[in-house]
């Protein structure tokens, strides 16, 4: 029995993260998505629009992609305000 404890890895030598810590990773992880699906939305004339550029007349409803990219941009909004409340409270 001695030869078996000798040859098993330690419990006492684990990696603890604290919550905060992980929390605010995790918080950093969903704000650079949230930041990507915001980007990627396209409205009008794409990234001309946004800075001044003539977006047409013409505005059609979200069809494919772009809904569900509308519906990860609002989760994940969803999530980070959830993260953010979350910090505060602990």
């Amino acid at each position: 029995m001695g030869l078996l404890c000798r040859t098993l890895p330690s419990l006492e030598k684990r990696i603890v993260i604290p919550m905060e810590f992980s929390l605010s990773l995790v918080q950093t992880a969903v704000s650079v998505l949230l930041i990507a699906s915001v980007l990627l939305q396209q409205r009008g004339a794409a990234l001309g629009s946004a800075f001044g550029g003539s977006g047409g007349g013409f505005s059609a409803g979200r069809r494919g992609v772009e809904r569900k990219l509308y519906c990860v941009t609002i989760a994940l909004g969803g999530i980070f305000i959830g993260l953010a409340i979350l910090q505060l409270i602990i």
